[in-house]
């Protein structure tokens, strides 16, 4: 844990903390499945764009504005040189990349089919959300530090654009030519099984956060990056949301127009849905300066910042704590082992409303636990960085 840094924008932590709330309401509903979930919070199954979908992108866009005011501080208050600040980026991005496998491994203890202390370890999942925001994290601020703007502007197109005829023009070896209509006929599909094997996804198949698809996500980033650059010129908050609006305004427009040839799809994070997502999050942006910054609704901006300035504390512990209480901690119910979550789900909320509304329920009162949990760290200025 450590103190509250100086000079923080207050915009840019209420979007994060929006992002961080709603990703832990999407991760967390009270029994999963489409008879469970309202549309809006499960992911599109392969194409279209869901509220659901909108979170991560958000979240990785945001991780690219924080770019601008976090190492140019540094560059400027300790005139350090750029190269100086790359171990310490790459060093953040490793923590995050081991601290996402072991996420995705977590519990460790196995007992029942005897393969011993660290066997979930070694059989994890690669790639993940952690390890995704780290990498992309880590090239962004390299190129934030080494290039011009004009030659990470040109790196930011060529993701987007070089990535297209990937997906749709070069042969899957062993299927033939790709198909998008599903994950195992996509060249990204087949990167992630010859590369990772059996520790993605879904095995056989693909990965969401796999490896060729981080090539657009790291656009994202840059676009948040972008933006932050925007906001960083910009010391006038009226100004600021003007630019961020006309920031937006191409983003979504193309990104729509291209969505015609090359569908919205998170799992391949298309260009498309690259470009549409980073427009929201403009828009998203320019909306919480106007409220925080030009309106200083102060009161709606304090509980988005509890969960902004400890973004990755509830995401791991809210990771760990599910698990918990939905594998490891168990109630005896007639003669057998149910996990805590599933006993509470199905004795205090399932019985009193309709199945959606009760699993909406569960994820909003984990919501308000964590947020109980943040304003009394956020208060002391305890805050976790990797």
């Amino acid at each position: 844990m450590s103190g509250a840094p100086q000079r923080r924008w207050r915009s840019l932590d209420a979007l994060r903390g929006l992002s961080i709330a709603a990703m832990i309401l999407v991760n967390n509903p009270g029994r999963w499945g489409a008879g469970w979930q309202f549309a809006p919070l499960r992911h599109a199954e392969w194409h279209g764009c869901t509220f659901t979908d909108l979170v991560f992108p958000t979240f990785l866009f945001c991780a690219g504005v924080a770019i601008v005011p976090a190492l140019g501080r540094r560059l400027g208050d300790r005139a350090l040189s750029p190269v100086a600040l790359l171990p310490g980026i790459w060093l953040r991005v490793a923590r995050l990349v081991a601290l996402g496998i072991f996420l995705s491994a977590f519990p460790l203890l196995t007992f029942a089919d005897g393969h011993g202390l660290f066997e979930p370890l070694l059989s994890a999942r690669i790639p993940g959300v952690l390890q995704r925001i780290g990498v992309c994290y880590g090239l962004a601020a390299t190129l934030f530090l080494l290039v011009s703007a004009t030659v990470r502007r040109g790196i930011l197109l060529s993701c987007l654009l070089l990535y297209w005829p990937l997906l749709t023009l070069v042969p899957v070896p062993g299927q033939g030519p790709p198909d998008l209509s599903g994950p195992q006929a996509t060249l990204a599909g087949y990167v992630d099984r010859a590369v990772f094997g059996s520790h993605i996804w879904v095995v056989d198949s693909y990965d969401p956060e796999g490896l060729l698809s981080t090539i657009p996500a790291l656009a994202t980033t840059l676009l948040g990056l972008e933006a932050g650059v925007l906001l960083r010129r910009s010391p006038e908050p009226e100004r600021r949301v003007r630019r961020l609006v006309a920031f937006a305004a191409p983003l979504l427009a193309v990104g729509l127009a291209w969505s015609f040839a090359l569908p919205f799809n998170k799992a391949l994070w298309t260009g498309s849905y690259a470009l549409w997502t980073a427009g929201i999050a403009s828009l998203a942006l320019a909306a919480c300066v106007w409220l925080f910054e030009v309106r200083r609704f102060d009161r709606l901006a304090v509980p988005l910042s509890v969960y902004g300035t400890n973004a990755l504390l509830v995401f791991v512990g809210s990771g760990l704590l599910g698990r918990v209480f939905g594998r490891l901690w168990t109630v005896s119910v007639d003669g057998r082992e149910v996990p805590v979550k599933s006993w509470f789900f199905a004795t205090v909320l399932a019985p009193y409303a309709p199945p959606k509304v009760a699993s909406l329920v569960f994820a909003l009162l984990w919501i308000v636990a964590w947020y109980l949990l943040l304003r009394v760290l956020y208060r002391r200025g305890w805050f976790w960085r990797v």
